[in-house]
C-alpha cells in the first residue's frame, strides 16, 4: 500500500467515524483556549478541564491575567504538571498579549510563536480551532499515531511529521485530521496497548499488519 492510498483509507473512515470531531478542551473564547492549551502541555484534557472554571473566574480576561503575579496563578493551577513554569508562561504570554497586540490573540503563526508559552503546536492549535485556518498541530499522539498507523513513516521529529500530513491530507481536512488523530490515540491507538481488535483502520495499519506478520 503506497503512503497516498493509506492517507485516502484514513480519510474515508475518519470522515464517516467522526465527521464532526472537535477538541475536548473547554473555552469559550481565544483567550480561554490560548490558556487552556499552554496548560495542556504534557497534561489531560480532562485535568485542565477540572481547573479552567476557577481559573477564569479568578482572571475572566487576558486583562486581568496580566495584573496577577505567578504565585496568584500558580494557586490555580498547582494540581497540573509544571505548575511554575507554566504559571511564568501564562504571565508572560498575558503581559504580550495586552502590550503588543492590544489584548486581542494573534491570528497569524509568526505573531502566535514569539508569546510566551506558546511553541508550534500551540499555534497551530489556535490557528485551527480558533480563526479556522488551515494548520496541523503536532501533539504526542498525533505524532505517535501517525507514525504508528504509516501516515509519516517512523517520522524523527513532530515538524517532519507535521509537513508529511500537510502533503497528504488535503488543507481544508487539516484541522479536522488533527483532531481525528488525537482522539483515535487517546481512545483507541493507545501508547500502550493499542485497541486494534476494535479499530477501525486496522487493515491499513503499518503496526497492525507488521504485528501479524510477526505472529505467523
Amino acid at each position: 500500500m503506497t503512503t497516498k492510498q493509506r492517507f485516502l483509507a484514513v480519510i474515508k473512515y475518519f470522515s464517516q467515524a467522526m465527521p464532526e470531531a472537535k477538541t475536548e478542551l473547554n473555552y469559550e473564547s481565544p483567550y480561554q483556549l490560548l490558556v487552556a492549551v499552554i496548560l495542556s502541555a504534557q497534561c489531560t484534557d480532562k485535568r485542565v478541564n477540572l481547573i479552567t472554571p476557577a481559573f477564569f473566574r479568578a482572571f475572566p480576561s487576558v486583562y486581568h491575567l496580566a495584573k496577577a503575579s505567578t504565585d496568584d496563578i500558580f494557586q490555580y493551577i498547582r494540581s497540573i504538571s509544571y505548575p511554575n513554569n507554566k504559571s511564568k508562561s501564562l504571565l508572560g504570554m498575558a503581559n504580550m498579549i495586552v502590550d503588543v497586540y492590544n489584548g486581542n490573540v494573534p491570528d497569524n503563526f509568526d505573531d502566535l510563536i514569539k508569546i510566551p508559552g506558546v511553541g508550534r503546536k500551540t499555534a497551530n492549535v489556535i490557528l485551527s480551532v480558533v480563526f479556522n485556518k488551515d494548520a496541523m498541530a503536532v501533539d504526542t499522539h498525533v505524532f505517535r499515531v501517525a507514525n504508528r498507523i504509516g501516515l509519516t513513516n517512523d517520522s524523527p521529529n513532530p515538524l517532519t511529521t507535521e509537513k508529511t500530513l500537510v502533503k497528504y491530507f488535503p488543507a481544508h481536512l487539516l484541522g479536522l485530521a488533527h483532531h481525528w488523530l488525537i482522539l483515535h490515540g487517546r481512545y483507541t491507538c493507545t501508547a500502550r496497548s493499542p485497541k486494534c481488535l476494535d479499530c477501525g483502520i486496522s487493515q491499513v495499519c503499518k503496526f497492525y499488519n507488521s504485528s501479524l506478520k510477526t505472529q505467523k
